[in-house]
């Protein structure tokens, strides 16, 4: 079986073919050009993760404050995690690089501040 990818790992956006076999595992990949894209085939078809990018509620604030997880978390974990950000409402200040969410949906994965919020 074979999987036609298109690497989000740099700017280029090649067309990586990846080849799995019967039970969908990872066998081999060509169309990369850098080892970026050679990475990104392989976890992409075995472990696909995601930085997570969201706003989040200030009390008090109409201003929203930005956020993202600290490392890429499972792709099957984003909408979960985004919920997760939805429910909290942080308090004045938040500096950038504050955890806001220490452990997102289980994954051992903090959410920090992207902004001040002064």
């Amino acid at each position: 079986m074979n999987r036609t990818l298109t690497c989000i790992g740099c700017p280029m956006g090649c067309q990586i073919e990846v080849e799995l076999d019967e039970e969908g595992k990872f066998v081999s990949s060509k169309g990369w050009s850098c080892n970026i894209g050679k990475r990104y085939a392989q976890e992409e078809v075995t472990a696909p993760v995601r930085t997570v990018t969201a706003l989040m509620e200030v009390a008090d604030r109409s201003e929203p404050l930005s956020v993202k997880t600290a490392q890429p978390i499972p792709k099957g974990k984003i909408f979960d995690s985004l919920e997760q950000i939805k429910k909290i409402k942080v308090q004045a200040p938040v500096h950038i690089g504050d955890i806001v969410i220490e452990n997102v949906c289980g994954t051992g994965i903090a959410v920090v501040a992207t902004k001040n919020i002064l």
